[in-house]
This record gives structure tokens, sequence and C-alpha cells, in this order.
């Protein structure tokens, strides 16, 4: 198989079935900025490579289910509203990440105020992914009327709060130093 088709060459691309937009349309923004998140929780994963700790493995396959689902959220985000998935996003996938941001949060120390992205490069990079997954989500509310499945936005919602607990959960576990806004500046 051919990595390029020439098919974009004047400036549109497929969605999901084969209709044709224009590259910079709001879909492919929404759909193209999930894959950049995507590849930003790619990296900050890559972070951990050499790192050893006795929940990586644990960490990494709830990472990479993550991965997974926000490909299919690009899928959804991807499909003309006239046309369906075959995989559904579901209740139950935002109620994974709710579940999880609570398991996390109750051995993380409480906030007190803003923390700067900083700490262990892992944990750095889930907080760029987390603004990546923000933009994903202002992009997708643009097209919600065109959504056959409007919980791919609250997927997004409630990813990049699980972004953020990741990334203090990675700070907390390997003694990465979280640090708090000045507030004299």
């Amino acid at each position: 198989m051919r990595i390029y088709t020439r098919s974009g060459d004047k400036g549109t691309t497929s969605l999901v079935y084969g209709k044709r937009v224009a590259k910079n349309d709001l879909r492919v923004e929404a759909y193209g900025t999930c894959d950049e998140a995507n590849s930003m929780i790619g990296l900050a994963l890559s972070f951990l490579n050499d790192v050893e700790w006795d929940k990586k493995a644990d960490f990494l396959e709830k990472m990479y289910r993550i991965q997974t689902i926000l490909f299919h959220v690009g899928a959804e985000l991807s499909t003309p509203s006239d046309r369906e998935v075959a995989w559904k996003l579901k209740d139950k996938h935002i109620k994974e990440l709710e579940d999880q941001i609570d398991e996390w949060s109750e051995n993380l120390p409480p906030l007190k105020q803003f923390i700067l992205p900083s700490g262990h490069s892992a944990s750095s990079s889930l907080h760029l992914a987390r603004t990546v997954v923000r933009r994903a989500e202002r992009i997708a509310v643009g097209v919600q009327d065109e959504l056959h499945n409007t919980l791919a936005i609250s997927y997004l919602n409630r990813l990049s709060d699980y972004l953020f607990v990741a990334a203090r959960y990675v700070n907390n576990e390997l003694k990465g130093e979280e640090i708090s806004l000045q507030v004299d500046v």
C-alpha cells in the first residue's frame, strides 16, 4: 500500500465514506488535532522508556487504551452526519476516565493553587497533550451540529482532565518537581 495518493494535492481530503472536504474544514481541524494530541501522548510515553517504575506497565496499558479510543474519537469527528462509524464511543468510555481520575487523585497531594507544567519530561509532555486535547475540544464544538455522536466532545473534555491528573500522577510517582504558580511576578 502506498502512503501517498495525490488526491489531496488540490487542497481537499476525504472524510470517512469518501466525502471530499477542504483541508481547512473544521472537521479536518478537529480530527487532525486529535491526531496531534495522540502523537503528543506517544511522545510523553517515550520519556518513560528507560524509567524503572513498578506501576509503569499498568500506566502504559491505560495510556495505550486512551490513544486507541482517541483514534476512534477522530473517526467520529471525520464521519459525515448522515453516516455512522462501526465503533461507537459510549458513556462507559467517559466513566472509565472519571474512575481513573478519582483513583489517581486519591494519592496525590491536594492542589492549593495552580501548577506550572513541570517536573519529569513525561509529565510536562502530558500537560502539553492536555492542551492539545483542549484545542481539539474547542474545534469539535464548532462542528457539534454535524456530529452523529456528540459524546466525542464530552470525551475530549474529560480526557483533558484525565491528562492533567496523569501528569500529576507521573510526577508524584517519579519524584518530579511540581512547581506552583508564583503569585509575585
